[in-house]
């Protein structure tokens, strides 16, 4: 009997931000092919019973490729296997669900993508603020880092849109991305965040600009880039000590801490 592959959003870390549906397939699941970074709590909802394997990658080290991975999910659904490919955020945003989903239909493998909440949203969590406003930001551009020495990928029109990006896996070379995002016409002040391990008890947030980016510290993975006013308006609520000195953004925010300070 044919079992069934379900593409499942694991969340950005904390283990009750797992939708119902994600906790009762974890449950019940015969074999759970994981991501890296999925966080080791969400790990503990899975059917004892169950096969698990890492099948992810750390600082750009694979312990599978894609194809045994894509060759795991048909064998064991073909065999009759529930198989949960669990994958941190959303499957959908960043996650090679393309490849995985041509693997199953050219296999005839039945399966179901489940929906998780997205690291970006996370993120925005984790700076208590919206990344679009009324009367802000209109959009929310998601780009990876993985990319960010890609001359085909042109972020001029990005920088003039002044819509807020989120940088999924902006890795290690924030001066890269500073240099970029100066080039496309980005103003250096302009504020920005790296977000660690959103959503879970090593959550931390360094908040600088996009001049001063190139001397931020490289926070533990998964991490993301925030850049756009939205910082600006989360860094009177945020740890001023990791405001950059003598900048706007320190300015601004030591003028909202006396606003709010009786």
């Amino acid at each position: 009997m044919m079992g069934k592959v379900f593409l499942v959003g694991a969340g950005p870390g904390d283990p009750e931000l797992l939708t119902v549906k994600a906790l009762r397939l974890l449950q019940s699941a015969d074999a759970v092919l994981h991501d890296e970074l999925v966080a080791p709590g969400i790990l503990r909802h899975v059917n004892p019973g169950a096969w698990v394997k890492n099948v992810g990658k750390r600082c750009g080290s694979k312990r599978v490729t894609q194809e045994e991975i894509n060759f795991l999910m048909v064998s064991l659904a073909a065999a009759g296997q529930q198989v949960v490919r669990l994958k941190g955020g959303d499957p959908l945003i960043f996650g090679r669900a393309r490849e995985e989903i041509t693997a199953l239909r050219r296999a005839r493998i039945p399966f179901e993508i489940v929906p998780g909440i997205s690291a970006a949203l996370g993120a925005a969590a984790a700076l208590q603020t919206p990344f679009t406003a009324r009367r802000g930001p209109a959009a929310v551009v998601l780009l990876t880092g993985h990319r960010e020495n890609d001359e085909r990928s042109d972020w001029r029109e990005l920088a003039r849109s002044g819509a807020t990006l989120v940088l999924y896996m902006p890795g290690r070379n924030y001066g890269e991305i500073s240099r970029r995002l100066r080039r496309a016409g980005m103003d250096g002040q302009t504020p920005c965040a790296i977000v660690s391990r959103a959503t879970t008890p090593g959550e931390r947030v360094h908040v600088t600009t996009v001049a001063e980016l190139a001397a931020a510290p490289v926070l533990e993975a998964p991490a993301l880039l925030i850049v756009g006013e939205v910082v600006r308006q989360a860094a009177g609520h945020l740890s001023f000590a990791s405001l950059p000195p003598n900048s706007a953004l320190q300015f601004h925010a030591e003028s909202l801490r006396k606003e709010v300070t009786p």
